[in-house]
């Protein structure tokens, strides 16, 4: 009698195992929610002539795939624009202070003195920051601003918010 190789009886307990089961072989990539609805399911019954066979389920899956959070970032987005109290990262190495705009200068560069502070005291010299370029936000003379002053050289700052 000849014998069966073992990696072949494995081989073939493996791949019955795969098919009997649930199992996916490939889900799509991590970052992917898969949402499954049932459209029906169908179950036929076994005829009395045939042996006692597992029941057959025939059903349609209709899959769609939606990014993680998508909606809730954006319903965020939406609390946030109706919110009148300004949100802000605390940052440790700056010192934030409010001032009024005295004198615009060349190259985004404006003369700033600091609200409370005395009449002697020189004004700052700051320019704006990254956010205000990009969203071309108009600072003129007289507006109230809000500036990062470094606290190695407190004559040079940052403007980072213009008040309405």
């Amino acid at each position: 009698m000849k014998s069966i190789p073992f990696s072949f009886i494995a081989a073939l307990l493996l791949a019955c195992c795969l098919l009997s089961s649930s199992v996916q072989a490939f889900s799509g990539p991590a970052f992917y929610q898969t949402k499954s609805t049932h459209i029906s399911q169908h179950k036929t019954a076994p005829s009395p002539s045939s042996p006692t066979f597992p029941v057959a389920v025939s059903s349609s899956i209709i899959s769609t795939t939606v990014l993680f959070g998508k909606k809730a970032a954006r319903a965020e987005g939406n609390d946030r624009k109706n919110k009148t109290e300004r949100v802000r990262k605390q940052k440790d190495d700056v010192i934030e202070v409010d001032a009024v705009v005295l004198e615009s200068l060349p190259n985004a560069m404006f003369r700033c003195q600091i609200d409370g502070a005395p009449e002697t005291q020189a004004p700052v010299l700051a320019t704006i920051s990254g956010k205000i370029r990009k969203n071309f936000v108009k600072i003129l003379v007289g507006d109230k601003v809000e500036i990062e002053l470094s606290p190695y050289d407190l004559t040079r700052g940052r403007i980072t918010f213009r008040h309405r």
